[in-house]
């Protein structure tokens, strides 16, 4: 008779806890590009063994949010400016079609949800908090994207997402913007007018405008 899996596994949870944690702070900037991690780090921050930590750090390797030098080296990626616009292509590619996707489904309850979004956005801006301002743009997007019921697009989209997010993060810090992204108020607009072709305009500008500072 076969074992029944134990559902309780602590090494388990572990892991999930600390993988969840980690791949938050990935995608929000929290943390720096070309930042070193070690696995007895994170392991004693989290309270946790190296089996969990090590099975969180492979887990976000493979997705690309974390990468492992030759010498065992963990740390952030330091993108180039050539895998910047590979990524910056493939938001202009997929995001449109998930706001097309959602469009439909845009209600006047969501539309209010993002401009709430977007005044948290506008308020981290005026803070100057770039970490503030990668989760509320990213939270921005998430929410207009979830409309869209497409769960593998969106899934693809995380990821690059979490490829971007300490890139993203050093990006606004330099530019010290002082008012916030005129794109979300034109995504806003286009949404409450049900124009498609405008809201595909509007999500291609704005998830490939910043990237193009990084890029040039």
């Amino acid at each position: 008779m076969p074992m029944t899996p134990r559902l309780t596994d602590p090494n388990a949870a572990a892991h999930e806890r600390l993988y969840r944690s980690l791949r938050q702070q990935v995608i929000h900037g929290e943390v720096a590009p070309g930042q070193a991690m070690t696995l007895r780090g994170l392991a004693k921050e989290y309270g946790v063994s190296m089996t969990p930590a090590r099975e969180a750090i492979r887990r976000l390797v493979a997705e690309g949010a974390l990468t492992i030098s030759s010498s065992g080296r963990v740390s952030t990626p330091e993108l180039s400016p050539e895998r910047i616009e590979e990524l910056a292509a493939i938001r202009a590619l997929l995001e449109p079609e998930l706001a097309a996707r959602a469009l439909p489904r845009a209600h006047f309850a969501l539309i209010d949800r993002l401009a709430a979004i977007n005044a948290l956005n506008a308020e981290a801006v005026l803070k100057q908090d770039a970490v503030a301002y990668v989760r509320t743009n990213l939270e921005f997007h998430r929410t207009l994207y979830l409309r869209a019921q497409a769960p593998a697009m969106l899934a693809m989209c995380e990821t690059v997402w979490l490829q971007l997010g300490p890139t993203m993060r050093a990006l606004y810090s330099r530019l010290r913007r002082k008012e916030p992204p005129q794109h979300h108020r034109m995504i806003l607009a286009a949404l409450r007018a049900g124009d498609e072709p405008a809201l595909r305009l509007a999500v291609r500008t704005d998830v490939t405008q910043g990237l193009r500072h990084l890029a040039g």
